[in-house]
């Protein structure tokens, strides 16, 4: 007797569908006059290790939870302690079998119990719409069940009008980790299911507003706009009482208009109303296409000086409130940010009412990502299987039905690292019949055959040069090929901003801003997404990857941004903003003129005001505005600076000038600075040499020179003037950057690993001799790593006028060096009491030779554990560039000056460079009780972008070399 094997079908939660009883998408209207009802707050909730491991019984009326515990919404349940976060970039962390997710499925059980206000309207519909939800739901009303969704960053809505009461309404919600959509949300983030975000009741009254769609063009020759607004159903009307519009939906009318941009804002109110219900609406006017090959807004090309953006907080996860969307936003604006990519699905919509207002291009990416078949060769891959496209259509619906209404949307995003197929093919023809007004956007295929844009990630800086000459090496199909090459081009990811760094952003920023095809690109990425948590001794740290017990995880990775997580601007930021100020500031101050050219796409420089300062030695001398005339785009003008004031022979002098808001903004106030430029004076003086007048005397195991006590065995400086000091002596090791370490799939070499196997993390120093001559103390040494003939002979020559001491030193290479070094100076030790510095140099913050834009020449104040910078996974940090001195003092004022020539860089901090190696986060690192440990270097190692990117550029290494370099060494108090 044959059987046949029936395969029971999938339970909703796995098959590949986008879920049941939803209604269609429609357009985000937080504008509506139609009652609401928040039901945010705290609700019942029950964790199950399975998705089966509890019936449905908690969705009946009556069922007693009150064993149950509790959860805020929105929130993700693993920061409240039931189960953990788990960080992975690429790989899925359950086993690949789409669209099978694990029986280990955590499973909340979510339940709130509401009543209607008094003043609920008795007629008409209901709509319960969920904002986001991670990764599956199904939902109960009152005991019925309304259906199940998936796409986690996408708002769904189900119909309940006949199902309310007027009190004891009984809504749950079961939400599932894993599901067949989480084989679509594999970006690079924390996994973090729950309800996170918003949940609410909206009353739909008769004849209200189904969805609308607003069309507002520009036409930058006539200078008019043409505003028409489709609504379902019709029959409603729509004024703009500043225009004097008053039309039917569907109507179109051409007036006058301001347009709207990034750079000007301009939004125009007004309302659509039918029979039920009125919407309010903010209408900006402006016209998106590729013409000749260059993107264009309002006819004038645009240059994205852009971020990318996860949603995160380091409590709440992905649960943002309006208070952070403002706050990062304000942050963008006054770092000189114009745009934003929504790595990688769409952010909460009032986000993007906020790009509305403040200004912002925005890139809106759907929610889906397939990375972690990349490894899998793509077999199997959702995007290329005909199963699941109505899921990949539905996701790209509701994210371009909820958004279309934003002028700041400029692009639509298929999404990010899905390979290729014709899923994705199907989204982009939906979005191209749906809202033919925008260009789409998608990086994995270079074909660009569903694109109307050329986008790469993280291509150097050679390669760009050549996309930007349109000489690029071809492709595929010849046909697409050509075509390719006729498209604009962006790099939707450059930069990327992990740790220390990222290094050759002015590279990149003078490629762009020099070929018209190169419109700019994305910072990866906006903040650093560690978990605020505490050691057992109440120690503040952020966690990372593997910090939760992760079975798979990709440790610090998800720590890459330009913001720390409490969103403290890191000098990442700090450069960049330097790096893409719209204005240009440049000239040769010593011949007196100064050449301003505006850098805006659309906007003269009426809204700046510029003041000039001149600087001795670091000290302002002289300051006063400068009369700028209001330059349109692109255009510049060369100014007269006034006379310098006098200074003393031989000071260094400088000229600061300022580019500055003349007026507050919304994000602004009136006297923050937009850009700014320094221009050389005076050089300065020659440093003045010490000159030998004290001879060293050897008594018993000490050698002492003028101010200085030697040990007499290794000619190692030990005290000077009373204070007791280890070292200095020659120190090539810095605790490697996470772009130092580079990433295996990048083909620039990886320094950071190179230098550990060679072994510059231990160096070993030998004396070879100490000499006495009759003014001159001069040591000889040996300095290399074990196992390895390479290395470099560094000679000390010390020399005294009785209150300072010199020391010279020259640099041999030994052997044949096949990697750059780490940083070339020497190191010592001082008192910890030294806590103050101050110098005469780069700052006030770090600077490494290809992150040094946004260094400013001054004197500088801070305590040594200021000049710290806190990355999340330690690092080297703290540099200053082109010191000319340096003091570091006691309460009391005792300390030690040092002078350098040439200029050097300068790194103070409270344990060594091996301590801060071996830390893996912020309170690894215990301060010395003893010693403050100093850096003098004549030369450091670039930072580059390694970690996802390309590496030091050549000219910001440090090859191996012959180098001579001098400091000189003076007691204070």
């Amino acid at each position: 007797m044959n059987s046949t094997q029936h395969t029971p079908p999938l339970p909703y939660y796995e098959d590949v569908s986008p879920g049941t009883g939803c209604l269609p998408p429609r357009a985000w209207a937080p504008g509506s006059d139609a009652a609401r009802l928040s039901l945010g707050g705290t609700w019942a909730f029950r964790l199950s290790p399975t998705a089966a491991a509890e019936d449905d019984s908690f969705a009946r009326p009556g069922y007693d939870a009150s064993g149950w515990g509790e959860i805020p919404v929105p929130a993700h349940w693993v920061l409240h302690g039931h189960g953990a976060p788990i960080y992975t970039n690429v790989n899925y962390p359950f086993p690949v079998d789409p669209p099978r997710v694990p029986t280990e499925n955590p499973t909340g059980d979510h339940l709130r119990v509401f009543d209607l206000p008094g003043d609920w309207p008795t007629s008409g519909q209901a709509v319960l719409r969920f904002e986001g939800v991670e990764s599956c739901a199904r939902v109960w009303l009152n005991g019925e069940e309304l259906g199940t969704f998936k796409g986690s960053r996408l708002p769904h809505e189900f119909a309940v009008a006949g199902l309310l009461k007027p009190s004891g309404n009984v809504l749950a919600v079961r939400v599932h980790q894993w599901s067949s959509g989480s084989y679509l949300e594999d970006q690079d983030q924390w996994w973090l299911p729950g309800i996170f975000r918003e949940v609410t009741l909206l009353h739909r009254p008769a004849g209200s507003v189904a969805d609308f769609f607003v069309h507002a063009s520009y036409d930058h020759v006539g200078g008019t706009g043409t505003l028409r607004v489709d609504a379902e159903p019709g029959g409603g009307r729509v004024t703009v009482p500043e225009l004097g519009l008053d039309l039917a939906t569907g109507e179109s009318a051409t007036v006058a208009v301001e347009p709207w941009t990034a750079e000007t804002p301009r939004l125009y109110e007004g309302t659509l109303t039918t029979g039920g219900e009125t919407v309010s609406l903010r209408i900006g006017f402006r016209t998106v296409l590729v013409e000749d090959g260059v993107f264009k807004v309002n006819g004038h090309r645009v240059l994205f000086r852009g971020v990318n953006r996860h949603e995160f907080h380091p409590v709440t996860g992905r649960a943002l409130d309006l208070a952070t969307m403002r706050r990062d936003l304000e942050l963008m604006k006054r770092h000189n940010i114009n745009a934003v990519r929504t790595s990688h699905y769409p952010p909460h919509p009032a986000f993007l009412d906020l790009c509305d207002e403040l200004g912002l291009w925005v890139v809106d990416e759907c929610d889906l990502e397939t990375h972690g078949f990349v490894d899998l060769d793509w077999r199997n891959n959702p995007v290329d299987d005909d199963r699941w496209t109505p899921a990949l259509v539905d996701r790209a619906a509701r994210m371009v039905e909820r958004d279309k209404n934003h002028p700041s949307i400029v692009m639509w995003s298929l999404g990010n690292e899905c390979g290729t197929g014709r899923g994705l093919s199907a989204m982009a023809d939906w979005i191209r019949e749906r809202d033919p007004s925008r260009v789409i956007h998608y990086e994995g295929d270079l074909s660009c055959a569903d694109t109307g844009i050329y986008s790469r990630m993280y291509a150097p800086h050679a390669e760009v040069a050549q996309i930007g000459a349109r000489t690029e090496a071809p492709w595929g199909d010849a046909a697409l090929d050509a075509r390719r090459r006729e498209l604009p081009f962006i790099q939707c990811e450059y930069a990327h901003a992990m740790g220390n760094g990222p290094g050759g952003l002015s590279e990149y920023q003078r490629l762009f801003e020099t070929h018209e095809r190169l419109q700019g690109g994305f910072v990866w990425e906006w903040i650093d997404h560690g978990f605020a948590r505490h050691t057992p001794n109440g120690t503040p740290y952020y966690a990372y990857g593997g910090d939760f017990g992760e079975e798979l995880h990709d440790g610090n990775f998800v720590c890459d941004g330009l913001l720390f997580p409490d969103r403290t601007p890191s000098p990442g930021l700090i450069e960049y903003k330097k790096v893409i100020e719209p204005v240009r500031i440049e000239g040769d101050g010593s011949g007196g003129t100064v050449r301003i050219t505006n850098g805006h796409d659309f906007t003269d420089l009426s809204h700046l005001a510029f003041s000039w300062r001149y600087e001795a030695e670091g000290v302002a001398v002289g300051s006063g505005e400068l009369a700028v005339p209001p330059l349109a785009p692109g255009e510049s003008a060369d100014l007269k600076l006034p006379a310098p004031a006098a200074t003393a022979p031989g000071e260094e002098t400088r000229w600061t000038v300022e580019a500055r808001l003349a007026a507050a903004t919304a994000w602004g106030e009136a006297g923050h600075v937009v850009a700014w430029a320094q221009l050389p004076g005076s050089a300065a003086a020659a440093p003045a040499s010490v000159t030998a007048t004290g001879a060293p005397r050897r008594g018993g195991d000490r050698i002492v020179l003028g101010p200085g006590t030697f040990d007499a065995a290794t000619g190692t400086l030990t005290d000077l003037g009373g204070l007791t000091l280890t070292g200095p002596r020659l120190d090539l090791w810095r605790a490697p950057t996470d772009n130092d370490n580079g990433a295996s799939w990048q083909p620039d070499e990886r320094y950071g690993l190179i230098w550990r196997e060679l072994g510059l993390h231990r160096l070993q120093h030998r004396v070879d001799a100490v000499d006495l001559a009759d003014r001159e103390l001069t040591v000889r040494t040996r300095v290399a790593p074990a196992a390895t003939d390479v290395g470099l002979t560094a000679v000390y020559q010390w020399t005294a006028d009785g209150d300072r001491l010199r020391l010279a030193v020259s640099v041999t290479p030994l052997g044949e060096w096949s990697c750059p070094l780490p940083r070339l100076g020497v190191r010592l030790g001082v008192p910890a009491a030294l806590g103050a510095a101050e110098w005469f140099g780069g700052g006030p913050g770090e600077a490494y030779p290809d992150t040094r834009a946004a260094s400013r020449l001054g004197r500088w104040a801070l305590s040594v554990d200021e000049m710290q910078t806190p990355y999340v996974r330690p690092q080297e940090n703290g540099a200053r560039a082109d010191v000319r001195w340096a003091r570091l003092t006691a309460p009391d004022g005792t300390g030690l000056r040092i002078e350098g020539h040439p200029p050097f860089w300068f790194t103070a901090r409270r344990w060594t460079t091996e301590q801060l190696d071996a830390a893996e986060h912020t309170p690894d690192l215990v301060a010395s009780p003893d010693t403050v440990w100093v850096n003098l270097d004549h030369g450091q190692q670039g930072i580059g972008s390694q970690s996802c990117g390309p590496g030091v550029l050549e000219p910001h290494r440090l090859l191996v070399a012959p180098a001579e370099f001098s400091f000189t060494f003076a007691p204070l108090g």
